[in-house]
């Protein structure tokens, strides 16, 4: 097993490594109005979704958001983002969704900072925090959202526990995100034990693939211009770059990536 895999299957080492990453991340990319820090998706045929040029460049990432955000109506809704990145995807979400209000949580302070600057728009909030211990009170949404984010928590099946938590009975959890084959019997585990009933699930690994390959070629420079040479192999493993580790596990079947619609029970 590499190294990385080492040290990741330590609690306390894996949450140390996210938080310095992400701040890190953010004060190297930020200029560059990098707004997406998840993978992406692509149907085939392609989706096209109607999108705004300024969205344009950012197609395949936002593609994921759609696909996750639209397995439950959000129109007049309150939805939470967990882990809210950059705030791409919750710009995109409170723009075409029309949610009633959506917070984004995130626990990289730096990464919220840039968030409150950057998408100004009414409805929209950010809130630092920590998605095992959402700082909320029992049912304050009717959607919780998380994308591509559970696989950097500790200890999963405590952040499934606060997302029920805070949904209101009959509320939704529009969850994505991957794991390795020896990760996903646990995963598989925790999901059926949490206080939620599963709406739907699905294997997205062939539109990710795409997305991925989309996306290739602007990753690679913002790479290149933006980590110094012995970060390069990690960064092109985070942006699932084509070759990378990451691309050949979503291709190879190594790696699952799936979504998933959640329900609490009641209403």
């Amino acid at each position: 097993m590499p190294l990385i895999d080492h040290l990741l299957a330590n609690v306390t080492v894996r949450k140390a490594i996210w938080k310095l990453w992400y701040p890190f991340l953010t004060r190297r990319l930020r200029g560059e109005e990098v707004l997406f820090l998840n993978y992406a998706y692509e149907e085939e045929p392609p989706l096209g979704l109607p999108l705004a040029p300024a969205d344009e460049p950012n197609r395949a990432c936002i593609q994921l958001y759609h696909h996750v955000a639209t397995q439950a109506d959000l129109t007049g809704r309150d939805v939470l983002e967990v882990s809210c990145g950059h705030g791409g995807g919750a710009s995109y979400v409170v723009r075409t969704l029309r949610p009633r209000s959506y917070t984004g949580l995130d626990l990289n302070p730096t990464g919220v900072r840039f968030c409150r600057q950057r998408h100004r728009i009414e409805g929209l909030s950010f809130v630092q925090g920590d998605a095992q211990s959402l700082p909320f009170a029992d049912g304050s949404f009717d959607a919780v959202l998380n994308v591509e984010a559970s696989h950097c928590y500790p200890v999963f099946p405590r952040f499934l526990a606060e997302a029920a938590r805070v949904l209101r009975p009959g509320g939704h959890l529009l969850y994505a995100d991957f794991r390795f084959t020896t990760g996903i019997p646990a995963w598989e585990q925790a999901v059926a034990a949490a206080p939620l009933t599963t709406v739907r699930r699905r294997v997205i690994n062939a539109e990710v693939l795409r997305g991925l390959e989309k996306n290739s070629e602007r990753s690679m420079e913002l790479i290149v211009k933006h980590l110094p040479k012995f970060m390069h192999g990690l960064g092109r493993d985070f942006a699932g770059i084509d070759g990378s580790r990451i691309h050949t596990a979503v291709r190879d079947g190594a790696l699952s990536y799936r979504s998933y619609c959640l329900q609490k029970p009641g209403a």
